[in-house]
Parts: structure tokens; C-alpha cells; sequence
């Protein structure tokens, strides 16, 4: 999902004279905003009930920030069917005159291109091709798993000339630059918000990755000038000539000043220590005696499930049921003791129903 300077709210709020770049406070606010909806929207089940959610916020160069969310829909309401995909995701450009507005939005917000070989200047080509992939191929149907994604039904439509901002492009074949989007998603909140759906291990883990890539950098260079006359001496600080600095725009500044989250999650994630017996990693200064160091790492978190398995307490007989990684949910590590403790149960008003 990518903020939108031309959505209403901001436009509103924003005096004569100025544009949406000279007021990034309002930016972030309304953005914040439109972002907690759409999070709402998707956990109240818009594409399936939600078994869990992340998403990060980024913000680019010039202003505008835009969220990586992944959902993963509960096992009953994954979209294993062509019907379904296509219900969920659409690479096809709407019907102007059944629903003008989606029309609106798809042909404004989630058009690429033109790219090819007739566009070889245009940004996302690289070496005479495309990064993203376009044009995208004519289907008549969806496929299924290639690659890890679905390839969506994109069919031919009438022969003509179609004007999108500006540009023609042939009405035939139009359906290739459409961007996934989801029909719902992009007519309630105007503005460009790519749906895809992911099949493949490699594929989710590719997306974490990404997600969580981290900030914006930039490099910079600081010079001292000297003019003597008419002439001009650079000398370049060597210690200070590069810079790799972190980049923060504007609204990132507005969105951290006003305490707003640029990321989420719906569970807690806890990292298991997975290795081979008497292999674990162990961590010491150089000052440490060897001998505390060998019994500091004597102890892990895989160590302490065996031993919750071979345990015949009677708070530890759950753990024979349960597999590893399902362990953080009746268990907690206690860092200090390195072992797993068993989760206090507590009882809860009949009043707090959100937790019950």
C-alpha cells in the first residue's frame, strides 16, 4: 500500500499555495490513519480469516511511504482454486461503465509502464528487459504455482486505442501493464495497493527478508573550497569524504516525532536454537574463565525441550504431546535459569471479553 497525495483528507487540510510535500506532518497523519484501517479491514477477515499478520512501513527518497504487509489466512480460507484467486486477486482493467471509480483508481494508481523494447529509457528496465516482469503474458485462465506465485487470467480485450494518463496503449492487450490488485482494497482506498498471493516456501521467505531490509541510505561527500583570485582549490577531507548515512525523509521525521509505529506484528515471535549435539554457540569475553564458559553453554533451548520430554513432572507431561516450535506457546525461556517454565495460567474476569 502506497500513501496517495492526492487523497481527499490531505488535499483538505492543506492550505492554498501548498502541496502535499510542503506538509509532511498532515501526510503522516492521514496516512497513519488509512494504514490502521486497511490493517483493520484485512484482520476482520476482507481476503479470509487472518491466522497472522506483520507489516512495515517505509519511506522513500521523496516523501511518500508506502507498507509491506504479509497475512497468512487461516488453512480453511487459503485460495486453492482458480475462482478463488480471481475473486481475491484481479490483473484486468474493470469495467468503466459498470464501476467508473474502480476504473479511476486501476487506471491511475496500478497501470506500469509503458516498458519494452519500444521504452528503452523508462526506470525499470535494466539490460533491455523489464525488472518486474512486464509485459505480463495473455491467459484466459489462472495457473497455479510458477515459481511461487500464480499466473493471473489476463484475457484479450476489444481491439482500440486506450488513453491512460496520457499514454496510449492498445486496448487488445492492456490487461498485460495491469498491476495484481484486489477489486475492494483499491476502490475503498484509492491509490496504489499491489495484492499478490504467495505459494511457495522460497517465495514467503524471499518476503520476510524483504520486508525487513532495512532503512534508506545515502552517501554523501563533505569538501572544503578555497578560492584564491580567480581560481578555485578543492581539498577533499579524506576522513569525512564518504559518509553512509541513514536517510530519513520527512514524513518518516513526522511519524517518529508523533510516536506512530512503522511496524507490527500479531504474535510474538520467539527464535528456537536449532544444532547438532555438544555444537551449540557459545559467547565469551576473553577474560572468562573456561571453565564457567563450558557450563554457560551447556545448557539451550533444544537441551531444555529434551529434557521437558524425558521429565516426569506433572506440569512437564504436556511437553510430550508438543513439537519443538510449538513449545514458546506453553512454555516461556527464562534467560537467566536457561530453562523453559511453564506459562501461569491466571483466570480472567467475565468482563474482559476481549480475551476470552
Amino acid at each position: 500500500m502506497t500513501c496517495s497525495p492526492t487523497w481527499e483528507e490531505i488535499m483538505e487540510k492543506i492550505p492554498d499555495g501548498q502541496t502535499a510535500q510542503d506538509r509532511p506532518d498532515i501526510v503522516a497523519r492521514v496516512w497513519q490513519l488509512k494504514l490502521g484501517t486497511e490493517l483493520k479491514d484485512l484482520d476482520e477477515g476482507v481476503l479470509g480469516r487472518v491466522h497472522a499478520r506483520i507489516y512495515v512501513a517505509e519511506f522513500q527518497k521523496r516523501g511518500l511511504p508506502h507498507a509491506h504487509i504479509l497475512v497468512i489466512l487461516a488453512e480453511g480460507d487459503k485460495p486453492r482454486t482458480r475462482q478463488i484467486i480471481d475473486k481475491m486477486v484481479s490483473d484486468e482493467l474493470p469495467d468503466k461503465e459498470k464501476n467508473s471509480q474502480l476504473y479511476e483508481t486501476v487506471t491511475t494508481c496500478m497501470i506500469h509502464g509503458p516498458c519494452g523494447a519500444a521504452y528503452p529509457n523508462a526506470v525499470c528496465m535494466k539490460d533491455g528487459t523489464c525488472t518486474k516482469g512486464f509485459p505480463k503474458p495473455l491467459l484466459e485462465v489462472t495457473k497455479g504455482n510458477v515459481a511461487g506465485y500464480p499466473v493471473y487470467r489476463r484475457r484479450r480485450r476489444a481491439a482500440g486505442v486506450v488513453l491512460i494518463n496520457g499514454k496510449e496503449y492498445d486496448n487488445k492487450t492492456i490487461n498485460q501493464w495491469v498491476v495484481p490488485y484486489n477489486p475492494y482494497l483499491s476502490q475503498k482506498y484509492i491509490c496504489h495497493i499491489n495484492v499478490e498471493l504467495c505459494t511457495a516456501i522460497p517465495a514467503v521467505k524471499y518476503l520476510y527478508k524483504y520486508v525487513y531490509k532495512g532503512p534508506d541510505k545515502a552517501v554523501i561527500t563533505v569538501e572544503a573550497v578555497r578560492g584564491e583570485g580567480n581560481q578555485t582549490q578543492i581539498e577533499p577531507n579524506e576522513i569525512l569524504r564518504f559518509l553512509n548515512a541513514r536517510y530519513i525523509s520527512p514524513v518518516e521525521a513526522c511519524m517518529r516525532l508523533l510516536d506512530n509505529s512503522v511496524q507490527g506484528k500479531t504474535h510474538a515471535i520467539t527464535q528456537l536454537t536449532i544444532h547438532l549435539e555438544n555444537e551449540q554457540m557459545v559467547t565469551f569475553r576473553s577474560s572468562d574463565d573456561p571453565a564457567v564458559v563450558v557450563t554457560r553453554g551447556k545448557h539451550t533451548m533444544l537441551t531444555r525441550f529434551f529434557e521437558l520430554c524425558a521429565s516426569e513432572a506433572p506440569e512437564n507431561q504436556v511437553a510430550k504431546s508438543a513439537l519443538y516450535q510449538d513449545i514458546p506457546k506453553l512454555f516461556r525461556w527464562d534467560t537467566k535459569a536457561k530453562r523453559w517454565v511453564l506459562h501461569a495460567r491466571v483466570a480472567v474476569p467475565p468482563k474482559r471479553t476481549d480475551v476470552l
